[in-house]
């Protein structure tokens, strides 16, 4: 008798049965397709070859001045490289590399005790950028260096070299601990990221995004095939602000010279030009700069390595006198019928406080003041006002504090208070340290940058921008358009009202316009130039000193300022010049200011150029 169940059971049974056996079938004609028909090709990829990941990087960024001037591009460098797991027996690779190239072993294996850290899998940078005549041996020779190879990349090329080398900056090496910390993103050993300037302030947008290849390497690590790749995204193209002309002819005018000087547009804010004087070669530091080379640069005393406008601190000298009769005008102090009499001197308890003029300047108002740069009328007006509230001035104007602009490194200047000298120095304030501060003196410091703001913002009628250097961003594969602008930031504005800046304006244009002006012997035809000039003390000096004829070392000289804007009714430019030990701001800093000027103007097309 049927069981109808058991004979259900059976037939499913049998059904599993047959499904599984064909599985195994499939399993073992694929077995025997792979050992037979496909076993030569997989025994040879097991045995000798490999699937690797290649990483491709991409190049950087462009750099423009502002007209769309190329300042930086890329060109091709070979860089040699090993991967240590394919390079057995290693110190015999390094041997024989060393032997066929020239390059010192002791280089070599400094690069290679470094990479063990990181990974033995992947391409180690062992030196970049070889000669041809490196790059031929190694080719050659590929069969006796297992694992070594030479990969061309893009490597930075400064078409300038000397040119803005502060402004532009450049590249370093990224190091192991920036790697373990994930410092920056995408950045792998070898890898170079910007180290100042430019270079380092707009790293993430000059960085582009790295490539990949997929490929297929022989037990040697040498190249088989080309799997898959993954093509890598350039870094964005920036325009600077910097006028290329304006910046190659400031720094011609300024070798002669150690100091900086800076030129602002006072209508946005931007660096038109930035020069710090001596200069270094930005291309000695494409593949790391030489120790012989860095040791020249940083043991040189005028310190080419220190960007001066926005690092150097200097008393700012007369120059803080615009910062005094503001503070005057404002307290109402002093007004435009206020006169002090200047005999040459000022009594101040048992001593006697000179002006610059020995003979003096007679009854000067606040006018006249600024225009013959009256030490005596600023020496009474800083008595009256006192340290604090011409602190609270100095402030207001953007003195003792980062002007923020992009550049790394900038250094805040020093505005001194009663309380800030106590905490320094653990002594009161003395009555006459205010006489010194009110024309510059004493512990005031400031910034070339610090005072091309500052004379901009006067010139501008009160507004303080945030310099800066970044004109704008325009993507890699677009045409350079240079009417493309970032928006300007403004700050603040200056603590002064329309009439306080009229009449401070009105003796800036005497120092250089009127025959009595400290500045006469810089005009301009055609042009009316705002200034001021300024002679900063390096050390003090004994009366009789100051009085005789002698000259001084180079050192103990005083430094010279000069800070002006114009055309002095509608400004387009304001400059700052600072010339280290120049002595006097008409004669040594104000002709460098006055030449800026007019290149600038004569780029616009506002006065003729020069015959």
């Amino acid at each position: 008798m049927k069981n109808p169940e058991r004979d259900w059971l059976k037939k499913r049974l049998m059904n599993t049965a047959i499904i599984i056996l064909a599985a195994f079938a499939l399993l073992l004609l694929r077995f025997v397709y792979l050992q037979v028909v496909e076993g030569d090709e997989y025994r040879r990829l097991s045995k000798n070859n490999c699937i690797r990941l290649q990483s491709i990087p991409a190049p950087r960024g462009m750099i423009y001045d502002r007209n769309g001037t190329l300042l930086v591009d890329n060109i091709p460098s070979f860089d040699l490289k090993i991967t240590l797991q394919d390079a057995d027996p290693l110190n015999d690779t390094i041997d024989k590399l060393a032997d066929f190239t020239s390059i010192p072993i002791e280089e070599l294996m400094e690069r290679v005790d470094a990479g063990k850290r990181v990974s033995i899998y992947k391409p180690l940078l062992l030196k970049r950028n070889i000669t041809r005549d490196q790059l031929a041996v190694v080719e050659a020779h590929g069969f006796d260096l297992p694992g070594v190879k030479v990969d061309v990349e893009p490597m930075r090329n400064y078409i300038y070299k000397k040119s803005a080398a502060h402004v532009i900056g450049y590249l370093g090496e990224v190091n192991l601990q920036e790697i373990e910390n994930n410092t920056y993103t995408d950045v792998r050993a070898g890898d170079s990221i910007g180290r100042y300037g430019a270079e380092k302030a707009f790293e993430d947008i000059l960085r582009g995004k790295r490539g990949g290849r997929q490929i297929e390497v022989d037990a040697s690590g040498r190249l088989v095939r080309v799997i898959n790749t993954v093509e890598p995204i350039p870094g964005k193209n920036i325009l600077l602000t910097i006028d290329a002309t304006l910046q190659q002819k400031t720094e011609e005018i300024m070798e002669q010279y150690t100091g900086a000087v800076v030129a602002i547009d006072p209508s946005n804010g931007d660096v038109l030009t930035m020069v710090s004087s001596p200069s270094f070669d930005l291309n000695d530091f494409i593949g790391g700069i030489s120790s012989e080379k860095w040791k020249a640069l940083i043991s040189n005393p005028d310190k080419p390595m220190a960007n001066k406008a926005i690092q150097g601190e200097y008393p700012p000298a007369s120059t803080y006198k615009i910062i005094t009769a503001i503070a005057a005008l404002e307290d109402g102090v002093v007004d435009i019928n206020t006169t002090h009499f200047c005999p040459g001197f000022y009594k101040y308890g048992n001593r006697e406080y000179r002006c610059w003029k020995k003979s003096g300047h007679g009854r000067v108002n606040i006018i006249k003041a600024l225009e013959k740069s009256c030490d005596v009328y600023f020496y009474k007006v800083g008595e009256s006002l006192g340290v604090d509230t011409l602190a609270k001035y100095a402030v207001g104007s953007g003195l003792g504090k980062l002007t923020q602009i992009e550049l790394a490194n900038e250094r805040p200047g020093l505005v001194p208070t009663a309380a800030w000298k106590k905490r320094r120095f653990g002594t009161p304030w003395q009555g006459g340290e205010t006489l010194s501060i009110a024309i510059g003196q004493g512990f005031n410091l400031a910034t070339p940058l610090q005072m091309a703001v500052l004379i901009s913002a006067v010139g501008n009628n009160g507004t303080i921008y945030r310099p800066r250097i970044l004109k704008s961003i325009q993507d890699y594969n677009e045409p350079i358009d240079v009417s493309k602008n970032l928006h300007s930031e403004i700050l603040g504005g200056l603590p002064a009202s329309n009439q306080t800046l009229k009449l401070v304006k009105e003796g800036l244009l005497n120092v250089v316009e009127s025959e009595g002006g400290t500045a006469r012997l810089v005009r301009i035809k055609g042009v009316d130039i705002a200034g001021k000039t300024g002679t900063a003390q390096v050390f003090s000096l004994k009366k009789s000193d100051r009085d005789s004829k002698r000259k001084f070392a180079r050192h103990l000289r005083d430094h010279a300022w000069f800070v002006c804007y114009a055309p002095a009714q509608s400004p387009m430019i304001a400059v700052a010049t600072i010339i280290e030990h120049g002595e006097h701001g008409s004669t040594a800093a104000a002709p460098v200011a006055s030449e800026v000027i007019r290149t600038w103007l004569e780029l616009k097309g506002i006065i003729p150029k020069a015959q």
